[in-house]
């Protein structure tokens, strides 16, 4: 216990880093607590309160990670920085930091899907805001080395490398690589030689033109990072929670598939959009059609009279379809009809449309 208040009091209190390391002691501690909070209420436990609903609102609690973020940043220029009500405002802006990060899905979604396969981006966000934190506060070497003036370009120019590698790796799809990488030199070199993951913006910008590359990062993928994704999700359920699993007839799963069908959509070009818009109006026309049925007044046997001689109409127009001519049609009574000298009952006054 005495080497580790001696430690603290020289690599912590010494060194200026008591309200980082407040905020990231705040930062962790209110993250735990939430997330235990929000599973003892989805596990129903009697003894635990539930959610804050005044008059049947659910508050979320980025909410009040909100006002955490607004006590904590202005509290630190409205005492310019003085000592000890920084060290209390860092702590604020790390629990602030915790709940705020915990439904960070929310916020990227616009939508409630903290127990979702969305929910887990959560996680990430709130485990690279740690490393980042703990990163800053272990300082700007990697493995808390202190160079001195002979070494000290020396040092920098490695962190710019392996600062630049990570990059490389992180746009690789390698997102555990590259973040420990910028803490422990040489792991971001590994995952910046070896290929992209498929879905990286890496695999898009150079895969694109390059398909046995493509193909090989897609049978790695399958073959390797597939059993990382199960202990990734095992260890994610176990900090996290399991998310649900939603049925097929749930509205989430309609708006995700109706999101899926406009980018499926969009991707058509201006023929097959302006085609598809014209079939569904049609469809839609002969339902409503076929819903309203025959109009007041009119008679079954007038309607059947008239039924024959749409059909025959109807055969006529698919003909000339079929032969590539140019449509004539006249206007009736009953509509769009047939040409007059091929059925001599419509109306002398008829006139000829062509298209």
């Amino acid at each position: 216990m005495t080497t580790l208040l001696d430690g603290y009091r020289e690599h912590i209190v010494a060194a200026h880093k008591q309200p980082l390391f407040l905020l990231l002691v705040g930062f962790i501690t209110s993250f735990v607590f939430i997330r235990f909070s929000v599973r003892m209420i989805r596990a129903q436990v009697r003894w635990w309160p539930g959610n804050v609903t005044p008059g049947g609102l659910h508050i979320h609690h980025m909410v009040f990670g909100l006002g955490f973020l607004l006590v904590g940043g202005i509290g630190v220029f409205a005492t310019y920085g003085g000592h000890p009500w920084i060290d209390v405002f860092g702590l604020l802006f790390g629990i602030g930091c915790g709940l705020v990060l915990d439904e960070f899905a929310l916020i990227l979604h616009l939508d409630d899907v903290y127990w979702g396969e969305q929910g887990r981006k959560s996680v990430d966000a709130v485990i690279f805001g740690i490393l980042f934190t703990a990163l800053l506060l272990v300082g700007y070497v990697p493995l808390g080395v202190v160079p001195s003036q002979e070494t000290r370009w020396g040092l920098v120019t490695v962190i710019s490398v392996n600062m630049l590698v990570s990059m490389v790796a992180l746009l690789k799809g390698k997102v555990w690589t590259g973040l420990l990488g910028i803490m422990v030199p040489g792991i971001s070199w590994i995952g910046a030689i070896r290929l992209a993951r498929p879905s990286s913006p890496w695999a898009r910008w150079r895969y694109a033109t390059r398909p046995r590359r493509r193909a090989r990062a897609i049978r790695r993928e399958r073959r390797l990072h597939r059993r990382a994704d199960i202990a990734r999700t095992w260890l994610f359920d176990l900090i996290a929670g399991a998310p649900d699993k939603v049925p097929a007839n749930h509205p989430a799963a309609h708006r995700v598939a109706e999101r899926m069908a406009a980018r499926a959509t969009a991707h058509l070009d201006a023929h097959e959009a302006r085609a598809l818009a014209r079939r569904s109006a049609r469809l839609a026309d002969r339902r409503s059609a076929a819903a309203a049925g025959p109009g007041p007044g009119t008679g079954a046997a007038v309607h059947g009279a008239r039924e024959p001689g749409t059909r025959r109409g109807a055969q006529q127009r698919r003909r000339t379809v079929r032969a590539g001519r140019s449509r004539t049609y006249a206007v009736g009574p009953t509509g769009l009809e047939p040409r007059p000298g091929r059925h001599p009952h419509l109306r002398p006054h008829t006139r000829r449309i062509r298209r």
